[in-house]
């Protein structure tokens, strides 16, 4: 059975099974040629679950001492299985029985797996050892595992299981139980039978806390403590719905607040909107960066903008085509600018100290600017990008293919960025001065953004197929974007909670579906239908969309935050723009071609030429991990908390105090070699130009504060090989790859361009923190 993913609340999917082999001997299980295995040493099939079984068996004990989280570099004796492993614990009747469910991200175009309305979604395979013949317990023929949130309603039956491993389909709950029944039947449709086996998801483990027992700092103000520190800094805006602790409140970043001053907003231009700009080859396009006056919440807000513009100019050439570009900075500070995703020539790659000195306040620089590949690019600061790319500095580069029908056909382009601003009652919130703040989680923004706009409009005709090409500029959002039907006055999707920061008239409905064409550098393999777009910082989408009705369409961020100071999921259900489509139908009907899912042939041949080297060995490895100092008391007992379950995707900012508080004085952020120990600019790697390099790439569960990265790699492009040991199945050529809390990632890099080229997390605030190292190209001899 196949359910809509426009119903996932609940699971994806059920899938039958095989029933291995039953035994009644603990820990034994069956297996097809008739021996018996432990089932300890089956699930080490599992390579993220098969430490879990011994303690499975053992039964931990409830006066075990909870793990802390290490303030320096992670935890290597805290593996990931307790974000993606469930224990599976008998009932008295079959106390023999035990077993364990790895969670796998489901298939997707997307660093991460997540429903339209960002419920995270998992294939579950179970080991499973020690249960009897179902007819010892009477009446039964077969053992049935089901899915169900902790209220019990609904349950969703996953499918019949029994001794063995079994592969038990797909869940999208935020927090759930596994449950495994005898039953009459494997055609039961609902659960009727004696419970024998149960397990909680690891997200159930998060629950309300009595912070004055175990966090007195974040729970108690101080004696003494007032609010107005005179220091500069306003208080950072909070989380609808979610109360900041008393000690919590007190807390302030330990550098100085930066807002350019001594400027009049009153005297300053208007922002403009973005115009395109069509150069030739050997064209030259002149950029000014300078301050504007923006317009947001019905605030004027002071911003820097490309020629006056937000977003800058959008630069639209040719491939193989090559451009000047004479950048001018009249802002206060050094800057450059990297153009982002390009194979170009590394001395005009825009990272000050590696390629090209900062072009100080009033100089200039010329860049000459390469379009190898076809797609959507962007450029954006390389220099203290966590303040001058939020104030406004980024623009997109549109590089037509030479090939004529490099896309399937469409009746209109739309290139839209997003983007988030984060606005208190003063306008906007200041900066870190001598060191980025936020830099434990990153700043993340309370006004979402498109192409510079809080509310985006576009007109379409029936039967219109319109071709998105996405864009995430932000410091920190990673978004989930669909597009649903709009009525006035409705609320978000029916059968979720939209959480406070929902906004009237986010449809109910189905999303429509999309077609992902392409990523980054490339188009993907196979086009593929889904009903959201999940976007991490510095990647890019290119999506198709059919409106075959007339009417109004939402397009919507739909995300789960976590309040963890109670244990609660939070959804959160944002408007970023409406669609409206018109009664009159489009001239060119290009419907058939929309539903017609392409193979890109060109694609899959230049991935055979390095298919060779996928099941290889890593030639190189990453982790990604934290250490954190001087942190006030209230933060470190307060992310204890935060330390018991990481959601895969910090989706948005449900702890602004503790971030806005923390600063690169106290938070390094951490790409270490784990074969030379070497961490962020030691990192010495040398490569020369046609090098296939197999790297493994691991995000720390144990690190204080485990989150997302977007990894970007300068100058190159690479291939996702597998996550977490399962191979990618509709490869894309990147240059930015989201790497989930917890997950291990193998990436092939193309080495193709001379040159220093850098590689860091796109999290600009991660990156202001330390997250950054510089491998070396040589030119083969």
């Amino acid at each position: 059975m196949v359910l809509p993913l426009a119903k996932c609340s609940g699971p994806l999917r059920a899938a039958s099974v095989t029933v291995i082999g039953v035994v009644a001997s603990i820990g034994l299980v069956a297996t097809a040629t008739g021996q018996e295995r432990p089932l300890t040493t089956l699930a080490a099939d599992s390579p993220v679950c098969s430490d879990v079984l011994p303690a499975s068996f053992a039964r931990r004990t409830a006066n075990q001492p909870a793990p802390r989280p290490a303030q320096a570099g992670g935890r290597p004796d805290r593996p990931a299985a307790d974000l993606f492993c469930i224990e599976l614990f008998p009932t008295s009747g079959v106390r023999a029985a035990a077993g364990v469910v790895q969670l796998t991200p489901s298939p997707s175009p997307f660093g991460v797996s997540v429903t339209a309305d960002g419920h995270h979604r998992y294939d579950l395979t179970a080991w499973v050892g020690g249960l009897p013949d179902p007819g010892e317990l009477g009446p039964y023929t077969t053992y049935v595992a089901w899915a169900t949130p902790l209220v019990l309603d609904p349950v969703v039956k996953l499918g019949p299981m029994g001794n063995g491993v079994n592969a038990l389909g797909g869940v999208a709950f935020n927090k759930y139980m596994i449950l495994v029944t005898a039953e009459s039947s494997a055609d039961v449709t609902e659960r009727t039978g004696p419970l024998v086996l149960r397990g909680r998801s690891p997200s159930s483990l998060m629950e309300a806390h009595d912070m004055l027992a175990r966090a007195p700092s974040a729970e108690q103000m101080p004696t003494g403590a007032a609010h107005d520190h005179g220091d500069g800094w306003p208080d950072p805006p909070g989380y609808p719905g979610v109360p900041m602790l008393p000690g919590v409140m007190t807390l302030r970043p330990d550098v100085a607040p930066l807002l350019p001053t001594g400027v009049a907003l009153a005297d300053l231009p208007g922002v403009r909107p973005r115009e395109t700009v069509s150069l030739p080859d050997g064209g030259t396009l002149d950029l000014v960066a300078d301050f504007v006056r923006g317009r947001v919440r019905d605030q004027d807000v002071l911003m820097l903008a490309f020629n006056g513009q937000h977003p800058g100019p959008l630069i639209r050439v040719s491939q193989a085509s090559t451009i000047f570009v004479n950048f001018e900075n009249r802002t206060p500070f050094p800057t450059a600018i990297h153009w982002h995703g390009l194979r170009h020539d590394n001395r005009f790659d825009g990272v000050p100290g590696v390629t090209q000195d900062p072009v100080g306040p009033g100089e200039t620089f010329r860049y000459q600017v390469r379009f190898p590949d076809a797609g959507i690019y962007w450029y954006h600061p390389h220099h203290r990008e966590d303040v001058q790319q939020e104030l406004g500095l980024y623009g997109n580069m549109l590089v037509d293919a030479l090939e004529p029908d490099y896309y399937g056909p469409a009746n209109r382009e739309e290139i839209l960025i997003l983007d988030d601003l984060l606005i208190g009652e003063e306008g906007l919130v200041p900066f870190g001065n001598q060191a980025a703040n936020f830099a434990l989680m990153g700043r993340f923004g309370n006004t979402l953004l498109v192409n510079g706009e809080p509310g985006y409009e576009l007109m379409a005709e029936r039967g219109a197929v319109v071709r998105f090409f996405f864009t995430n500029a932000s410091n920190t959002r990673t978004f989930n974007v669909s597009l649903r039907p709009w009525a006035d006055g409705a609320g978000p999707d029916a059968g979720s909670d939209a959480g406070p920061n929902a906004r009237p008239g986010v449809a109910r409905g189905s999303p429509l579906p999309l077609k992902v064409v392409a990523s980054d550098v490339s188009r993907f393999e196979q086009e593929v239908l889904v009903e959201s777009v999940a976007i991490a910082p510095a990647e890019r989408y290119v999506v198709d969309v059919l409106f075959e009705q007339p009417g109004r369409y939402a397009l919507v961020n739909h995300v789960q935050g976590i309040n963890h100071r109670m244990g609660l999921f939070l959804a959160e259900a944002t408007q970023l723009g409406t669609v409206t489509v018109t009664d009159e139908g489009v001239a060119d009907d290009h419907a058939a071609e929309f539903r017609t899912l392409r193979r890109h042939e060109a694609v899959v041949a230049d991935v055979d030429r390095v298919r060779h080297r996928f099941d290889d060995p890593p030639d190189r490895e990453l982790v990604l991990t934290l250490e954190v100092s001087d942190l006030p008391a209230a933060t470190e007992q307060g992310m204890l908390y935060d330390w018991v379950y990481f959601n895969p995707v910090e989706w948005t900012g449900t702890m602004p105090r503790m971030n806005w508080a923390s600063t690169g004085t106290q938070v390094r952020w951490i790409l270490r070699d784990p074969v030379t120990g070497a961490e962020n600019m030691d990192i010495d790697w040398d490569f020369a130009v046609g090098d296939l390099v197999k790297v493994r790439v691991t995000n720390d569960r144990g690190a204080f504060h485990a989150m997302q990265h977007p990894l970007h790699i300068h100058g190159q492009r690479f291939l996702i090989i597998a996550r977490g040991g399962v191979p990618e199945q509709n490869r894309v050529w990147k240059d930015t790859v989201l790497l989930p809390t917890g997950t291990t990632t193998d990436i092939l890099l193309e080495v193709t361009n001379p040159g220093r080229w850098m590689v860091h997390c796109h999290i600009a605030e991660h990156l202001e923190a330390g997250m950054k190292f510089v491998f070396d190209v040589e030119e083969r001899r």
